[in-house]
């Protein structure tokens, strides 16, 4: 048994610790079921001359000594890997029905933009934000490796944060008193959450908030870059990834996990790969279930215990014969609504499938970058994104393709007519090439059940401080996965790197 860690998967929290532990020595073999390493992060080629990220918009954490600039740095990718920053000035362009708010990096410049959309309540937006800040500093020292030491340098913050962990965002708007105008434009973020305002952990979206406030960013030469330069250093320091290998059945022995049994998806030949440990990349639920949950500590099985994340509705697409900098779009993500409660606009998409009045968000990443290998010369890619629920979808499609087919084609129509009446007339026209991806297709090209998009999902019952870590209570086996961590981009470079330094004892971040 010479390989250190063989690693269930190659997603993006899976392929910084196989990276990391590759550089450092150890042997790693990573199994993957998809022909495209980087889970949600993967770029995939369509038509004959685009590619597409499947999920991933923009990104935070990037700046000079956070979490994923230090991961760069250790792994010497940190000048072949570099981001390029959104507008500061608004990054996040949120539009609804008489209302603009663009969300700078700028605290005060984002409260002065508040106070003037809302001069009768200054004073509530500002309390609003300063608990938001005291929550992300409280949320730091909570998180932290000596937390116990800095919570009392830091009481008021630290109790802040473990006072709101069991808050929604909707109700600390409503303690704050906020107008419905100004929930709506701080809360048009949902897509990013996949959650309306009273579902959605307020620390879940403290988190965010803030992360991008310290800077918004997408890669310099596109995601595709990132995973590849990842999987590069894994194979240049002895490392290995198999595609298309499904594991099917993990091997106990005395409460440890030897092995696994896979299937090569090529050729439907059963193997047996076997390590001194075991990291579990696949959502941990699905795994606890394939090796047995009554194998698993009671705490374990509560932990497990969590709900998944809703999925979502893409379309990717591309125009030509127009620029859509004349149209609004630039350095920035434009977040729509049609409806001026958020709440109520999930629940007709979500819950009843009505996608008349639609909420989603559109992404340009043309505008942020100079590499064009995505696409044609002459051509700019839009896609957008909205909620979908996976159940629907999952039926519709079992029972009638052709009605399933035609519900996909109905909200891609209902989004586009929307952006044709509010920011580009005539869009139809400059469509030059475009497809539509359910919840379904994210089950089947990125493995996630129910389709979901962020693992568990961001609710204050399953995003809190005794949340699932890479802790099994199996022997030998550790999870490594956005629901034994956090979600995103950002959060799963965290989790790949925090896992890394439990298993090595050697600190990085």
């Amino acid at each position: 048994m010479d390989t250190d860690y063989l690693i269930v998967g190659s997603g993006i929290s899976a392929l910084v610790f196989a990276a990391l532990s590759a550089k450092s020595g150890r042997k790693v073999l990573l199994l993957e079921a998809h022909q495209y390493p980087g889970g949600f992060g993967h770029t995939f080629p369509m038509g004959k001359h685009y590619k597409f990220n499947a999920q991933l918009h923009y990104v935070w954490n990037c700046g000079e000594g956070e979490t994923v600039n230090q991961v760069l740095k250790k792994l010497q990718l940190d000048k072949k890997v570099t981001f390029e920053s959104f507008d500061p000035n608004g990054f996040d362009h949120m539009r609804m029905p008489g209302y603009q708010l663009d969300i700078p990096y700028d605290t005060e410049l984002l409260l002065t933009r508040l106070k003037t959309l809302f001069p009768n309540h200054a004073k509530q937006c500002s309390a609003f934000l300063d608990e938001v800040k005291r929550t992300a500093d409280g949320l730091t020292v909570l998180s932290g490796d000596e937390r116990f030491k800095n919570i009392f340098k830091n009481l008021e913050q630290a109790a802040t944060a473990y006072r709101n962990i069991r808050f929604t965002l909707q109700q600390v708007f409503d303690k704050h008193q906020l107008p419905l105008e100004a929930q709506t434009l701080l809360a048009l973020q949902w897509p990013d959450f996949l959650l309306p305002p009273n579902q959605l952990s307020f620390c879940a979206w403290v988190l965010l908030f803030t992360g991008y406030q310290r800077g918004a960013y997408y890669p310099t030469h596109h995601f595709e870059h990132v995973i590849n330069s990842l999987v590069d250093t894994i194979k240049d320091n002895g490392g290995k990834i198999l595609y298309q290998t499904q594991v099917d059945k993990f091997i106990l022995e005395d409460n440890r996990v030897v092995a696994v049994e896979a299937t090569d998806l090529t050729t439907n030949e059963a193997m047996r790969y076997s390590a001194k440990c075991t990291i579990c990349n696949m959502d941990p639920k699905k795994a606890a279930h394939l090796i047995g949950i009554e194998k698993f500590s009671l705490k374990l099985r509560s932990q497990l215990n969590y709900d998944y994340s809703a999925s979502n509705f893409m379309a990717y697409c591309s125009v030509k014969d127009i620029n859509l900098a004349d149209y609004g779009f630039g350095k920035w993500n434009i977040f729509h609504t049609s409806h001026l409660d958020l709440n109520q606009a999930f629940d007709a998409m979500y819950h009843n499938h009505d996608y008349s009045a639609p909420s989603f968000a559109m992404s340009t990443p043309d505008f942020l970058t100079q590499d064009t290998s995505d696409r044609p010369e002459g051509y700019q890619i839009i896609e957008f994104v909205t909620v979908a629920d996976y159940q629907y979808f999952k039926d519709l499609k079992a029972r009638d393709p052709r009605a399933y087919r035609q519900k996909k084609r109905e909200i891609f129509n209902s989004i586009v007519s929307t952006v044709e009446e509010h920011y580009v007339p005539n869009f139809r026209d400059y469509l030059s090439y475009k497809s539509t991806g359910s919840p379904t297709t994210n089950e089947d090209f990125c493995w996630c059940p129910e389709g979901n998009s962020y693992g568990s999902a961001m609710t204050p019952s399953n995003f809190n401080l005794w949340r699932l870590n890479h802790n099994s209570s199996l022997k030998g086996f550790y999870f490594c996965n956005a629901s034994s961590g956090y979600a995103g981009f950002a959060g799963t470079f965290w989790t790949g790197a925090k896992l890394y330094q439990h298993l090595s004892g050697e600190r990085i971040l």
